[in-house]
C-alpha cells in the first residue's frame, strides 16, 4: 500500500458542488480575494457550506480606506449543497477555471479599529452596519494549482480521518478581477487582482497547529501564492503564464504586542529561480474559530487576516498574509516558529 503512486486530478465540474461524505464535519469552501494596489483597497469573501451540520459559513471581508475594514459572519442555515449561495452571498461559475462571478446584497460591520474583532458580540454590537453590494468578475489569469490527491493505479480516493482534516481537495488560481464594491456611500471600482481558492472534504480549523498563507498579486504575470503549513514549505510562482512550483520557502514575521503580524521577510525557491520578497501589513483583522472536543476541551483557532503590501525585485504588489495558530495559553503556537 505504502508504495503505491499518488497523483493529483481535477475536471472541470469540480468547480461545482460535490456530494457530500457522510462525515459531519464535510465542508465545501469557496474564497476569492481582489486588490487594487493604486487604491490599496480590497477585500475577501467565502462560503463554507457545511451541509451535515445544517449551516453555511459566510464572511465578507472589506478593507477600506484610512485603515477601516467592513466585516460580516454569519451561519445561514442551509438544507443542501446544491450551490455556493448564502447569507446574501453567493459565488456562481459562469465557465469552469476561467470566469466567476461574485455578488452579494446585505450589511457589514463597519470598524474604525478592526482590532476590534478579537471580541466579535462587542464589536458586532458596538460598531455601525452599512448597506454593502458586491459585484465582481474573476477572470484566471494563470493554469489552475492543486486538485485532488488520488492513488494512480484505480483512482480511488486516499482515506483520511475526519478529526484531523482539514480538507481532501484544493486548488487554486490567480485572477483578474473587475466590478464594484458598495459600502454605504463609498464605492470602489475595482480593477486589479486576486486569488480564488476551493476546496471540499471534511474541515475542522483545528487540524493544523498552525499555517502561514500569501497570496499575492504584482501583475498579471508575476504572481505567488507562499505556504508553509505545520512547518511543510509549498506554493507556486506565476511567470508569465506559467506555474513554478515552490520547493522551499521561509518567513520570518514581525510581530506586535498582541503576536499579530506586522510584516514579513520571505525567501522562495522554485527550480528556476529564488526570490527575495518583503511585505508591510497595512490593515489587520483578528478573526477566530471556537470548538468543543468529544473530551469537552475548549479548543481556540486565531486566524489573522491582513491587507499586506509586498516588495520584490523592485515591484510592489499586494495581497494577503493570512496566518491560523491554535492558542495555547493564551498565545498562538506558531509565533516562536515564522
Amino acid at each position: 500500500m505504502g508504495d503505491r503512486k499518488i497523483i493529483t486530478v481535477l475536471e472541470p465540474e469540480d468547480e461545482y458542488t460535490h456530494e457530500p461524505d457522510e462525515a459531519s464535519n464535510y465542508n465545501e469552501s469557496m474564497y476569492l480575494n481582489a486588490f487594487d494596489l493604486d487604491q490599496q483597497l480590497g477585500g475577501w469573501f467565502r462560503i463554507g457550506n457545511r451541509v451535515n451540520e445544517g449551516y453555511a459559513e459566510m464572511t465578507v471581508c472589506i478593507y477600506l480606506r484610512d485603515g477601516r475594514v467592513g466585516y460580516v459572519y454569519a451561519r445561514p442555515q442551509i438544507d443542501s449543497n446544491d450551490k455556493m449561495e448564502a447569507g446574501g452571498l453567493s459565488i456562481d461559475v459562469v465557465e469552469p477555471f476561467k470566469h466567476l462571478k461574485v455578488r452579494y446584497s446585505g450589511t457589514v460591520c463597519v470598524l474604525d479599529e478592526p482590532g476590534d474583532m478579537a471580541d466579535p458580540r462587542t464589536a458586532f454590537k458596538n460598531n455601525p452596519w452599512e448597506e454593502c453590494e458586491i459585484d465582481l468578475d474573476y477572470h484566471g489569469t494563470s493554469p489552475m494549482y492543486g486538485g485532488k490527491p488520488v492513488y494512480e493505479d484505480d483512482g480511488s480516493e486516499i482515506e483520511i480521518e475526519a478529526e484531523k482534516s482539514f480538507a481532501k481537495a484544493h486548488y487554486e488560481q490567480h485572477c483578474a478581477v473587475t466590478g464594484t464594491i458598495r459600502v454605504g456611500d463609498e464605492t470602489i471600482d475595482m480593477n486589479g487582482l486576486g486569488l480564488r481558492d476551493k476546496s471540499w472534504g471534511p474541515r475542522f480549523w483545528q487540524a493544523i497547529s498552525w499555517y502561514r498563507w500569501l497570496p499575492l498579486v504584482f501583475s498579471d504575470e508575476f504572481a505567488m501564492m507562499i505556504s508553509i503549513v505545520g512547518g511543510k514549505p509549498g506554493g507556486m510562482v506565476l511567470v508569465g503564464d506559467e506555474y513554478h512550483l515552490i520547493r522551499n520557502c521561509t518567513i520570518e514575521s514581525d510581530w506586535d504586542d498582541d503576536h499579530y503580524q506586522t510584516g514579513m521577510r520571505c525567501t522562495v525557491e522554485t527550480d528556476h529561480d529564488s526570490y527575495e520578497v518583503t511585505g508591510e501589513v497595512l490593515s489587520l483583522i483578528p478573526l477566530r474559530n471556537r470548538r468543543t472536543d468529544p473530551e469537552g476541551n475548549e479548543l481556540l483557532t486565531r486566524i489573522t487576516e491582513a491587507m499586506t503590501r509586498f516588495e520584490c525585485r523592485g515591484q510592489t504588489g499586494i495581497g494577503m498574509s493570512e496566518y491560523l495558530d491554535q492558542i495555547r495559553d493564551g498565545r498562538p503556537i506558531g509565533a516562536d516558529v515564522v
